[in-house]
Formats: structure tokens, C-alpha cells, sequence
């Protein structure tokens, strides 16, 4: 089968939308009970001598069996400024403006993640990822609602392609925690939807009739939030396509909601691979016993763990901090895979840096860490244009013979560029000039090595 132009895509895509909208299922989490929030708890009878921060002083009553339940965390979210203020001191001006906010970006906060802020740090790294801020809306003209052109590169509902060998299914608008940096939070004033399964069957016969998509990516909102049965019953038609050979999963539920990650889905994954999770650590502060964890139930499941950064002004735009999370990270078995230039989306502005920011960052951590610590920094183009690297320019001069290259101490090195010629033509032209008697005299001199052989004849240089 011919595999669609972009102008084809786009004209599906069009055609397709209406029928996304009135097919697209609004839901809550599977098999949930309905939802009791905190009823008997009150900040006051924490037992002394506890610590006033944490989960003890927002959710001191709260049951261990309770605590490590993904499904009871996902039914207690926080999203009202209501219940925000039950578990942690506002004031009146804050509620009035996380109240207007709202209005247009809803509030989601785990109790796990909400535990992670620090109450007495109005700057805290965690809080400004969860709790609205009046600048979203301040400042909400700037900026594009689908800045990544996702819906242009949609080849049927739900399914983008954009690059000739991979394809991104997305499959709920659905997340534990809505991340204020968001890329889709156009997708929040819609509800919560789960793709239907005839979407889904749609999305899976296109992967199946183009058979130069190799990487399949799964995401959402996020697609944890389905149930492991659910998931899995889509995760195994994409494998069952003979071409398809990578499965990557985003999700920001090891972050997050750690408890997500159980034996029964790890169980379930460690069928289908090879599976790879891309995650969204931002800040060391996110990285906890729990979190770790996580990520190491899902390596032990055969699920490498790749980390997907984004660059937040005032939560981590420094070199010290996103030198402390990547090395954290990978004592954590986390590989530092992007740090991300935060996409230009409405409602996000406050929390963009210069693309400079994240350039020197980067030069900041080179040389002074082991190159697994150092993340590529990437921005991802507006208008669908893909991911595009940026790195300091350690790359002085180049002509075709020599390079003038800069590095990491600042020191200037000439390097010799290799003659693009082949060794034949090399040979060649030094037999016509007369050289080549000469070179072979050389060659046939014994070779001189300075050092001793020892018993293993492994050369010791003196």
C-alpha cells in the first residue's frame, strides 16, 4: 500500500476531525469507586513530633494501604483550589488567583506529587510544576495552542506521523497531574477522553499498511491512566505488525504517581518487547525512593528508562541542578536522554528561558561530567518542523585541512582533517608523482615500541 503524502494526511486528518470529536469516549480511570477526598483529615491531629512537611503533614491519616494504591492517588487528586487549600496554606489573593486560572487551565495534582512541596519555599521546584500561577493567564496571547502542528500531521484521529519511520498514538488527554509546561494543554478544556477501540483498530491498520514505521510511540495525555488489560490489548496489536520493531511508552507516571508502576504491568510489558519508557523528570527533588523504585521494577521488566527534560525557568535553569538531576538519574539507572527548549504554547510563557539558557548548560556540564550525564538539548520546531540539536559551538574554523577547534577549558587545538580522498586514489596519485617507492621503504622498516612486553605481551609504556 502507498504510504500518504503530507498533502493526503492533512486532508484526512481534515476529513476525520468531525468524527474524532463525536466518537471520542469521556471517561474516568476503569473499575474506579467513586471518590472520597481526604473526608476525616485535619492537619492538626498529626501525631507529634512528626515532620510538618510531606506526606504527614498533608496526609498524615492517610493508611499505607491506601498511600501505595495508584487507583486510590488517581481518585484523590487534588483539582479543586477548594481541596488545594484544605492541604495547604493559601491565601485569599492565592485562591482568587489560582481560582481564575482555572477557568481555563484545570488544576490535577497527585496527593504523592503534592507531598514532594515544600510549604515554607513560595519558589519550591515541585509546587511551580503543579499549582496554577496567575502568568498562565497574564501572558496566555503568547504562544501557539498547537505549537508542534499536531493536528496537521495527524494521519487518522489520534495517529501523527511526522518523521518517515516513526508515528506517535495518541491515545487519552487523560493525566495523574496536569504538568503547567504542558505541550497539549489545549487538550484540558476537553474533558477526559479514551480513544475508542474503532479509533484505535483505525490507528492500528494504518501502521499496519506503511511499513516504513519501524517506532512506535504511545502517549496521551498519559496512557498509564488506562487499565494494564486496556493497554495491553492495544499494546499487542502494534506488536503483532511485523515491521514494527520499537515500542516506546511517555509517561510521567514514575514521577508523579510511582505506585502506577506494579508487578502486573511490568508483568504485562515484559511480554511485548522491546519496550522503552521515555519519562519526565525536571528536577532532583522528584527523584525519591518511590520514584526510584519505579524505574527499577521497569528495568528489571526489561523496560529501559530514558529521561526527557524540560527546560523551566526558575525550577531548573542552571548547570547545577541539571548536572545534580542527570547524575541522580543515572545512579538511578535513568539514562539523561533530552533536555528540552519548552515548547512555545499558550499559557506557558513565564516558564520559557532563552534558547541560550540551555546552550550553556550544556557547555557548563561538558567536560566536567561523564558524557552518559549530558542530555542532548533539542527544540522542537513550531509548525511541525522536528527536533533540531543545539550545542556550543566548540568549532572555531574548518577548512579542508585543518580544524580550529575550542575545548572544554577554552583552549584552541589545531586538528588534522583526514583528506576526503580514498586510500585507493591516495595510492594512485603517489605512484604517478614517485612517492611510492618510499612509502613502502618505510613500511617495511621494523616498527620501534618504546616500553617493554610483559608476560601477557600486553605493551607497558615506560
Amino acid at each position: 500500500m502507498k504510504t500518504l503524502s503530507v498533502a493526503d494526511k492533512r486532508q484526512t486528518a481534515s476529513q476525520q476531525e468531525k468524527i474524532t470529536i463525536e466518537n471520542t469516549v469521556r471517561v474516568e480511570i476503569e473499575d474506579e469507586p467513586p471518590s472520597r477526598l481526604f473526608a476525616s483529615y485535619n492537619p492538626e491531629e498529626e501525631p507529634p513530633g512528626k515532620t510538618t512537611t510531606g506526606r504527614v503533614r498533608y496526609f498524615g491519616n492517610i493508611p499505607d494501604s491506601s498511600w501505595n494504591d495508584w487507583k486510590w492517588q488517581f481518585r484523590n487528586r487534588i483539582t479543586s483550589v477548594e481541596r488545594l487549600s484544605q492541604v495547604m496554606s493559601l491565601s485569599a489573593d492565592e485562591q482568587a488567583q489560582i481560582r481564575l486560572v482555572t477557568r481555563r487551565y484545570p488544576l490535577a495534582i497527585t496527593p504523592y506529587y503534592l507531598s514532594l512541596i515544600n510549604p515554607d519555599d513560595p519558589d519550591d521546584p515541585v509546587r511551580k510544576q503543579a499549582v496554577p500561577s496567575i502568568m498562565e493567564i497574564a501572558m496566555s496571547a503568547m504562544g501557539f495552542e498547537d505549537p508542534l502542528a499536531e493536528k496537521e500531521d495527524s494521519v487518522v484521529p489520534g495517529l501523527v506521523q511526522r518523521y518517515p519511520d516513526r508515528a506517535l498514538m495518541v491515545l487519552t488527554d487523560i493525566c495523574p497531574m496536569l504538568c503547567r509546561h504542558c505541550t497539549r494543554k489545549r487538550e484540558w478544556r476537553h474533558g477526559g477522553w479514551v480513544r475508542t477501540d474503532a479509533e484505535i483498530d483505525t490507528m492500528v491498520d494504518y501502521l499496519r499498511r506503511n511499513t516504513a514505521i519501524r517506532d512506535v510511540i504511545i502517549s496521551g495525555g498519559d496512557p498509564l491512566t488506562l487499565s494494564t488489560e486496556h493497554l495491553e490489548s492495544i499494546i499487542a496489536k502494534v506488536r503483532a505488525i511485523e515491521h514494527i520493531e520499537i515500542i516506546r511508552i511517555g509517561s510521567r507516571f514514575p514521577v508523579v504517581l510511582p505506585q502506577r508502576i506494579d508487578t502486573e504491568l511490568c508483568n504485562m510489558l515484559s511480554k511485548y518487547g522491546p519496550i522503552w519508557l521515555n519519562t519526565h523528570f525536571n528536577h532532583p527533588h522528584e527523584i525519591t525512593p518511590e520514584s526510584a523504585a519505579a524505574c527499577d521494577r521497569l528495568l528489571r521488566a526489561g523496560v529501559p528508562v530514558n529521561n526527557q527534560t524540560v527546560l523551566l525557568r526558575g525550577i531548573n535553569d542552571s548547570v547545577e541542578t541539571i548536572t545534580k538531576l542527570c547524575h541522580n538519574l543515572l545512579k538511578t539507572k535513568v539514562r539523561p536522554y533530552y533536555l528540552f527548549q519548552c515548547d512555545e504554547v499558550q499559557g506557558t510563557e513565564h516558564l520559557r528561558t532563552p534558547v541560550q539558557t540551555g546552550i550553556k548548560i550544556i557547555e557548563g556540564m561538558r567536560g566536567f561530567t561523564s558524557g552518559l550525564a549530558i542530555p542532548h538539548f533539542v527544540v522542537d520546531l513550531v509548525q511541525g518542523g522536528g527536533k533540531v540539536p543545539l550545542q556550543p559551538n566548540y568549532v572555531l574554523s574548518m577548512t579542508d585541512e585543518e580544524l580550529l577547534l575550542k575545548n572544554y577549558e577554552g583552549q584552541v587545538y589545531r586538528y588534522r582533517n583526514p583528506s576526503s580522498q580514498s586510500y585507493d586514489e591516495k595510492v594512485m596519485a603517489a605512484t604517478v608523482s614517485g612517492v611510492v617507492p618510499s612509502l613502502l621503504d618505510d613500511a617495511a622498516r621494523p616498527l620501534e615500541v618504546k616500553g617493554v612486553t610483559d608476560a601477557n605481551r600486553v605493551i607497558v609504556r615506560s
